[in-house]
């Protein structure tokens, strides 16, 4: 259940924040009643640094487990500070698997969900067990097929109806969503996913990775892929892949370019 609103005074600063984090340990981004949540340990850390409440909303709303790169949030107080005094005293305040990266001011008007253009995240396949890197990757112990694999994920690319793909919280929510980027490529003993998009269905990325992997299998075709996107189907459901492995890679605004290398979060050499 969410946290109840809380309503600071109107705000006359902002700033624009980008953080990354393990989310391993946490209940998502959102604030909650009952779970340690990215968003509330960072309102925790700005509200001791300016000893008043703060607004604070991030571009996308990572669930339980999920990890971050580039999550964007903005911060609203009634209060000035520069913005080096601001990056130091929230990173002091912060717990160690939470890191701002960057602070920069920002119209009061800025809101990091509503003003982003695209949103793209990574996924992480090992193909070997691994003592270090498990908390951030997928093992599948499986022989998995990449040339298919690609071959499906090109697929996603477009505007596609993603209904088999996610669930609802309202039905009548459109699942239409149009899909800049879906592409797969090895680097060593991971398999890495980039899915780029203006915006994502909750749990739709793990489900296009668990299914990505099941064509890898040779469990589905990627011309059974192909039909999922055109006729609703509760195939994927079962094929949700886990968070570990999934970060929020990258947040684009309008001056901002699109990654282009596809590179690993944490490498499993």
């Amino acid at each position: 259940m969410s946290a109840p609103p809380r309503v600071p005074r109107p705000a006359a600063h902002c700033w624009k924040l980008v953080v990354e984090y393990d989310g391993t340990r946490y209940g998502g981004w959102q604030e909650q009643r009952n779970a340690t949540t990215v968003q509330g340990v960072l309102r925790s850390a700005a509200e001791k640094v300016f000893e008043e409440r703060v607004e604070i909303g991030a571009a996308g709303r990572t669930d339980a487990g999920v990890h971050a790169l580039g999550q964007v949030a903005h911060l609203r107080t009634t209060r000035p500070m520069a913005a080096k005094a601001l990056f130091y005293g929230l990173n002091d305040a912060l717990p160690p698997d939470v890191n701002l990266l960057r602070i920069d001011p920002a119209a009061v008007s800025f809101h990091a969900r509503h003003q982003a253009l695209e949103r793209s995240y990574l996924y992480q396949i090992s193909t070997r067990r691994t003592a270090f890197g498990k908390r951030f990757v997928w093992w599948v112990k499986d022989s998995l097929d990449e040339s298919a694999m690609a071959t499906a994920a090109s697929l996603f690319e477009g505007r596609h109806d993603f209904e088999s793909f996610c669930d609802r919280d309202d039905p009548k929510d459109s699942t239409l969503v149009h899909v800049r980027e879906s592409r797969i490529v090895g680097a060593g003993d991971l398999l890495l996913y980039r899915v780029a998009a203006s915006h994502f269905l909750w749990k739709m990325v793990r489900r296009m990775v668990g299914t990505l992997v099941a064509v890898g299998r040779g469990q589905l075709t990627p011309a059974e892929v192909s039909t999922l996107l055109r006729t609703p189907s509760r195939v994927p459901a079962p094929l949700t892949a886990p968070p570990s492995g999934l970060f929020l890679e990258q947040v684009r605004y309008i001056a901002d370019e699109p990654q282009r290398e596809l590179v690993p979060a944490f490498p499993v050499e």
